[in-house]
C-alpha cells in the first residue's frame, strides 16, 4: 500500500487505487499524510475542510469521515504495512512508515540528491525524484488556504529540484540538456527569476547567446508589466555573465568559438533513410503550423505526433519531413519502430546499427552493444543538423535511446499513445492530430477520385465522411472500392455503410482497414485496458462514466479510470467532458465486434448498475419520495456507486446517462430480464416529470410491457400512472385516461397504498383539466385520506398540494389555503422544489382570499426559493404571478 500526494491523491495498493469517496474525505487523509505520526487537531482538519464558514456539526462531519476512512484502510490491510488511524482526545494520527507516501519519498530523494560528489548520480536521484510527481500537487482536494499552501510549499520544491536537475546536466557540460529541462518549466514560470537566470546561462552555455539574452529582456519585460519591479540579483548576475561573454577578447588570446557547430566535413555522407512521400496528402494546415513551432522553438526539440489508428500520423510526419529538407542539410533518419504491428519491434541495436551505418561508419567499426551504439551515435550527431524521424513508437523507453545529441538535431515522433513519459523526461512537444473535418475529407476523397466525381455529390460525399469518421484510413479505403467501382454513386456507398453491422467489413482492402489497425492497438494494450475495450462493447449508450466502466468489467472505479485513461492514451477514447468517456463511431463497432470476447456477465452487471445508481439518484433528485422499485432479489450490488450531492448532481446524472439507460431497457427486455426492463424504464422519473414533453411515451410503453410480461401489478400501476401523466401533457387526453383510469385499480389490486394515492392523484388532476371537476375533487380527497393511512409524508404532500390546486380552480381558497399550511408542516426541509411549489399555490389562495400583501411576499419568497434549487419554471410562474398582482389582474 502506499499513498500518493504529488499529483491526484490516491491510495494505491497491489489491486489498484482504492475509492476514497467524496472529496472532503479525500482532504481529511491529505491533511493527516502530510503531518505522518503527528497528532492533527480537529480544528486544523476543519479549517483545510471547508473554504468558509464549515456548517453547524462539522465535528460530527469530521468524525464520520474519519470513521469511514478507518474502515477503508482496514479493509485494505493497512495494518499489515504498519499503517493506523489513530484518536488522541481532539485530534486524529496517522501513524505509518513514512516512506509509504510519495512526497516524503521525493524529499528524501532531493536531499540526497544534494550531497552527491558525482553529477552523473545527482542527475539520477533527481530524475527518480521528479518521476514521483504525475501532476499538480493535492489535486482533487478541497481548496481550502491550509492545503493550497502545503502545495505550493511541494510545488517549490520541484522546481528547486527542476533547477539543481539542470545544475548538474551543465557539470556534465550538457548544456542542452539543461536548457530543455528548464525551459518548460520557465515557460509555466514566467515569473520565477531563478528559472528564468538557470535557462540563460544554459542557453548561453549552448551556444544559443542570442536565445538567453532575449529571454532576459522578455522576463525583465514581464517583471515591470506584472509586479512593476526591475530584475533581482540571479537574473542581473546571468545577465552579466552572457554579456562578458560576448566581448571580443585579443587574437592572441582567442579560444575556439562556442556559437554554431561547424558544418560536417564535405566527406561525411548524408544520409537518406526516408520512404517515398505520401501521395494525396491534405488539409492538415493548422498541425504543419505546430509542428513547425514545435520544431524551431528551441534546442534538440523532441516533438510528438500522436493520434488514432488510421488518422494518419505517418503520412503527417513524411510530408512535414520532405517540405523542410532544407531545414536538416545534414540528413534525415527513419526507423519504423513497429510498435503497433504484427512482426516483432526492432531493438534499440538493430536501429542503431542502421543509423551509424548511414551516417558513415563503417560495419566492422559498429560496436557490440546497444549502449555503445548509443554513445557513438550521439557523439556522431553532436555538431549536426539532422532530422530523426520514429515512426510507430510504442513507449517512451522505446525512443529514448534513439535520440540524437546536440542542440541542432530535431527528432519527430508517432505513436498512437501519447507517451506522457517522454513529455516528462524529455521536453517532448506533442502534436495530436484529430479525425479531418468535412472539407479535408472531401478533398481526400477528391485526391483518389477526382474533382468531379466529388462536386457531383457534395451532400453524398459530406455523408460518406460522417460515416468514416474523418478517419484517413477510412476515407481512403472507401474510395479505392469507388475508384474500383466507377459505376457505383457515392450515395450507394453511403447507404452501404450507414448499416452499422457491415460498416467495418466495407473499411477493410486486402491486409489494410479499419479493423486490422484497430486490432494492432488493441493487442498492445496491457491485459485488463484490453478488457476494459471488450466490455466496452456491450455499453448500452455512446458515453460513460468510471462506475459504469466499472460494472462493465467487473473491476472497482479506480481500476476502471485507470483503465479508462490508458484507452484514453491509446486514442481509443477521448475525454468528452470531465469524467466521461466516448469512442469514435468506428472505434465504437470495433468493440461491439468484440462484445463477444468479454465477460457474460458484463452486461447483467450494467444494468444492475443502472437499478442501483437510480435508486440513489431518485433519492437525491427527489428526498423524501417514495422510491420508484425495489430491487431484484438477485440483483448484483456493484462495487461502488456514484454519490449525489443535491438535486442538480442528480439531473445531471439523468441527462448524461438517458441514450444508455433507454438502450439498457431494450437490452434487457431482448435478454429476457423482463424485471429489469420495466424498472430501468421508470427510474429516470424525476427527470420526466421535469422535461415532460421529451418524448418518453416510447420507452415507459416498452417498460409497460416488460411489467405485464413478468405479471407485476404494482409495476403496471406505477408504469401507466406516470405515462398517463405525460400522455395529458402532450395533449393526449383520451390515451391519458385509458391508463390513468387502470393505474389505482392495479395498485389496490397489489396492495401498495402510496401507488395508489398517486394514482388517484393523477387521474384527478386530468380529469380537473378536461373538465370533471366534481370527480376529480373526489379521487384528490380520496388520494389524501389514502396518504394519511401510509403516513408517508411525501406522498401526503403531493396529495395535499394536488387538492389545495383543484381548490384554487372551483374558488374554495381558504379550503385550498388550509391544505397548504398543513402540507408546509411534511414537507422535507430538503425538498426545494416542493417547497417552493408550495409557496405558490399558498400566494395563489392568498391572492384569491383578497390578502394581496402576504400573497406578494410568498411569491418572492418562491421566485428565490425556485431559482436556488435550479427550478427555473417555478420562479418564473411565480415572478408572472407577482408581476400580475401588482397589475391588479
Amino acid at each position: 500500500m502506499e499513498f500518493r500526494l504529488l499529483g491526484s491523491v490516491a491510495v494505491v495498493t497491489e489491486s489498484g487505487d482504492v475509492p476514497l469517496g467524496p472529496v472532503k474525505r479525500a482532504t481529511l487523509l491529505t491533511v493527516l499524510l502530510l503531518r505522518p505520526n503527528t497528532p492533527v487537531s480537529v480544528d486544523r482538519l476543519t479549517e483545510a475542510l471547508w473554504e468558509q464558514e464549515p456548517p453547524l456539526h462539522f465535528k460530527t462531519v469530521v468524525q464520520g469521515h474519519v470513521s469511514r476512512l478507518r474502515a477503508l484502510l482496514a479493509a485494505h490491510g493497512a495494518r499489515e504495512y504498519g499503517i493506523e488511524l489513530a484518536t488522541h482526545g481532539a485530534a486524529y494520527e496517522l501513524q505509518m512508515p513514512e516512506s509509504l507516501v510519495d512526497a516524503h519519498r521525493f524529499e528524501e530523494l532531493v536531499g540526497l540528491a544534494r550531497v552527491q560528489r558525482q553529477p552523473a548520480d545527482t542527475v539520477r536521484m533527481l530524475r527518480e525524484a521528479l518521476a514521483c510527481w504525475q501532476g499538480p500537487a493535492l489535486t482533487g482536494t478541497v481548496r481550502s488556504g491550509p492545503l493550497e499552501a502545503a502545495a505550493a510549499g511541494l510545488e517549490d520544491l520541484r522546481l528547486s529540484a527542476v533547477e539543481a536537475l539542470a545544475e548538474a546536466y551543465g557539470q556534465l557540460g550538457e548544456h542542452g540538456r539543461a536548457a530543455a529541462v528548464l525551459r518548460t518549466e520557465a515557460v509555466a514560470h514566467p515569473l520565477r527569476e531563478s528559472l528564468a537566470a538557470a535557462l540563460m546561462l544554459a542557453l548561453g552555455r549552448s551556444g544559443r547567446q542570442s536565445d538567453a539574452l532575449n529571454w532576459y529582456h522578455r522576463t525583465r519585460r514581464l517583471l515591470s508589466d506584472e509586479l512593476g519591479v526591475d530584475p533581482g540579483e540571479a537574473l542581473t548576475d546571468a545577465y552579466a555573465t552572457l554579456l562578458r561573454a560576448a566581448e571580443p577578447v585579443e587574437p592572441a588570446e582567442a579560444a575556439e568559438p562556442v556559437t554554431a557547430p561547424a558544418p560536417p566535413p564535405a566527406e561525411t555522407p548524408v544520409p537518406e533513410l526516408l520512404p517515398r512521400p505520401p501521395r494525396g496528402f491534405t488539409g492538415r494546415r493548422a498541425e504543419l503550423a505546430a509542428l513547425d513551432a514545435a520544431v524551431g522553438g528551441g534546442d534538440a526539440p523532441v516533438c510528438l505526433v500522436t493520434g488514432p489508428a488510421g488518422v494518419g500520423k505517418t503520412a503527417f510526419a513524411l510530408h512535414w519531413a520532405y517540405r523542410r529538407r532544407a531545414g536538416f542539410p545534414d540528413g534525415r533518419l527513419f526507423a519504423d519502430l513497429r510498435g503497433f504491428s504484427d512482426t516483432p519491434a526492432p531493438d534499440a541495436g538493430t536501429v542503431l546499427r542502421e543509423f551509424l551505418l548511414a551516417l558513415g561508419v563503417p560495419a566492422q567499426r559498429v560496436p557490440e552493444t546497444a549502449a555503445a551504439r548509443g554513445a557513438l551515435f550521439r557523439s556522431l550527431t553532436e555538431g549536426r543538423r539532422l532530422l530523426v524521424v520514429l515512426d510507430n513508437a510504442r513507449s517512451s523507453e522505446q525512443v529514448r535511446p534513439l535520440l540524437p545529441g546536440g542542440d541542432h538535431c530535431a527528432t519527430l515522433v508517432t505513436s498512437r499513445d501519447r507517451l506522457g513519459g517522454l513529455v516528462a523526461s524529455d521536453a517532448a512537444r506533442p502534436v495530436p492530430l484529430g479525425h479531418l473535418p468535412a472539407a479535408d475529407s472531401a478533398a481526400l476523397l477528391a485526391s483518389v477520385l477526382g474533382e468531379d466525381r466529388i462536386a457531383a455529390e457534395p451532400e453524398a460525399a459530406e455523408r460518406l465522411a460522417g460515416l468514416c469518421d474523418g478517419l484517413p484510413l477510412a476515407l481512403r479505403v472507401t474510395a479505392a472500392r469507388l475508384a474500383g467501382r466507377p459505376q457505383w454513386t457515392l450515395a450507394a456507398m453511403g447507404h452501404e455503410l450507414a448499416d452499422e453491422q457491415g460498416r467495418l467489413a466495407l473499411l477493410n482492402v486486402e491486409d489494410t482497414g479499419v479493423s486490422a489497425a484497430l486490432r494492432l492497438t488493441v493487442q498492445q494494450l496491457p491485459e485488463p485496458a484490453a478488457r476494459m475495450f471488450r466490455a466496452l462493447g456491450l455499453h448500452t449508450g455512446s458515453d460513460l462514466d468510471r462506475f459504469t466502466a466499472s460494472a462493465l468489467a467487473g473491476t472497482t472505479p479506480a481500476q476502471a479510470s485507470a483503465d479508462l485513461d490508458r484507452l484514453a492514451a491509446a486514442h481509443l477514447l477521448t475525454e468528452s467532458v470531465p469524467g466521461r468517456w466516448t469512442p469514435h463511431d468506428l472505434v465504437r463497432l470495433y468493440a461491439r465486434h468484440l462484445a463477444p470476447q468479454a465477460d457474460p456477465e458484463g452486461l447483467r452487471r450494467l444494468l444492475d448498475h443502472y437499478l442501483y445508481t437510480g435508486l440513489a439518484a431518485d433519492a437525491a433528485a427527489e428526498p423524501g419520495s417514495q422510491p420508484c422499485y425495489a430491487l431484484p432479489a438477485d440483483a448484483h450490488r456493484p462495487a461502488a456507486t456514484p454519490e449525489f450531492e443535491d438535486r442538480a448532481a442528480a439531473l445531471a446524472w439523468y441527462e448524461a446517462e438517458r441514450a444508455a439507460l433507454e438502450g439498457a431497457v431494450a437490452a434487457a427486455a431482448a435478454l429476457g430480464l423482463h424485471d429489469r426492463a420495466w424498472r430501468l424504464a421508470l427510474v429516470q422519473w424525476p427527470l420526466m416529470l421535469w422535461r415532460i414533453t421529451d418524448g418518453w411515451t416510447p420507452l415507459l410503453e416498452a417498460g409497460l410491457a416488460s411489467a405485464e410480461l413478468v405479471g407485476d401489478l404494482d409495476a403496471q400501476s406505477r408504469t401507466r400512472a406516470l405515462l398517463g401523466w405525460i400522455l395529458h401533457e402532450e395533449g393526449r387526453d383520451t390515451e391519458a385516461l385509458v391508463h390513468l383510469e387502470q393505474a389505482p385499480v392495479l395498485a389496490a389490486a397489489a396492495g401498495d397504498t402510496i401507488s395508489e394515492a398517486i394514482a388517484y392523484v393523477n387521474l384527478g388532476a386530468v380529469l380537473n383539466g378536461v373538465g370533471e371537476t366534481g370527480r376529480a375533487g373526489e379521487l384528490m380527497s380520496r388520494a389524501v385520506a389514502l396518504a394519511d393511512r401510509t403516513g408517508h409524508p411525501a406522498t401526503q404532500v403531493l396529495t395535499l398540494g394536488h387538492l389545495a390546486r383543484h381548490c384554487l380552480t372551483t374558488g374554495r381558497y381558504a379550503a385550498a389555503l388550509a391544505h397548504t399550511a398543513r402540507a408546509a408542516e411534511l414537507v422535507s426541509p430538503h425538498a426545494a422544489v416542493g417547497r417552493a411549489e408550495l409557496q405558490i399555490v399558498r400566494g395563489e389562495a392568498l391572492a384569491g382570499l383578497g390578502r394581496v400583501t402576504e400573497a406578494a411576499d410568498q411569491f418572492r419568497s418562491a421566485t428565490r426559493a425556485a431559482a436556488a434549487a435550479g427550478f427555473t419554471e417555478g420562479s418564473e410562474r411565480a415572478a408572472e404571478l407577482l408581476s400580475r398582482l401588482a397589475a391588479g389582474r
